[in-house]
């Protein structure tokens, strides 16, 4: 009998304890718990280390009670001592989508929430289910998900499509002002995407800082914006990229984003 490897992670730990305890009692199911998002990607870790990866996360949608998708630069860390910090539960799908994109997750939830689960969909989840279900309900999602299936309750199918809707109309607006921008003035976005400032980029560019912040003002304003920050979000909404910084005089260098007024440094 082929067996299933099954992470709990919650941070209430009674909850996460009882959870991995009725699981444990069926007869192909492995289980472990972990009370928060660093622990369990030390679990992953040395699972995928022994040859043992786990084959399902069930998460907390709740997961260090911080805003969805504010620590998926953490989530997995580039060496496992760096994961000290919170991570919340969107952010630790997303991170273990792309360290280890053979694992499926499933969203655990106090509450249905068609945003947040959205969230979790766009960021790898396989599914989302309510953490006062029966056994057997999760039970079938697990194995649903192991079959490559997407497992939501149907009372947020209609909110969930809604906003996924939403989000890919808001990417197409941003898209279509950023084709607005001539070649030069996507470069500029580019480098203020990675973080520089006027002067870093008039470096990079070859040009006069004058002639930069010209540009940076074109920027904003064929973007309707009114600050670097909410140009930086828009073109990342469009899947702009920053511009590479290991090449040319600025190599190895990312500054931070500066304003004044609302206006680029």
């Amino acid at each position: 009998m082929a067996r299933i490897r099954v992470l709990v992670v919650d941070d209430h730990r009674v909850f996460a304890e009882s959870l991995a305890a009725a699981l444990a009692a069926e007869p192909d199911v492995d289980v472990a718990a972990a009370g928060s998002g660093p622990a369990a990607v030390r679990c992953l870790e040395r699972g995928a280390a022994e040859g043992r990866r786990f084959d399902v996360l069930l998460v907390d949608a709740e997961l260090g009670a911080g805003p969805p998708g504010a620590a998926v630069a953490r989530a997995v860390p580039d060496d496992a001592e760096g994961a000290e910090g919170a991570v919340d539960g969107i952010s630790l799908v997303a991170g273990v989508r792309r360290a280890q994109p053979a694992v499926r997750t499933v969203v655990l939830a106090e509450k249905d929430d068609p945003r947040r689960a959205a969230l979790a969909l766009q960021a790898g989840a396989s599914g989302w289910v309510a953490k006062d279900c029966s056994l057997q309900r999760l039970l079938a999602v697990v194995r649903g998900v192991l079959r490559d299936e997407t497992h939501l309750p149907p009372a947020l199918l209609t909110g969930v499509l809604r906003e996924l809707t939403e989000v890919r109309k808001h990417r197409t607006d941003s898209e279509r002002l950023v084709e607005s921008l001539t070649p030069r003035e996507r470069e500029v976005l580019r480098c203020m995407v990675a973080g520089l400032g006027r002067k870093a980029v008039a470096e990079r560019l070859f040009l006069s800082p004058h002639t930069v912040r010209t540009h940076m003002q074109n920027v904003l304003g064929k973007l309707g914006v009114h600050s670097t920050l909410a140009a930086v979000a828009l073109a990342r909404r469009a899947g702009v990229g920053p511009a590479r910084l290991g090449e040319g005089p600025l190599s190895g260098l990312a500054g931070d984003v500066v304003e004044r007024g609302g206006q680029p440094a």
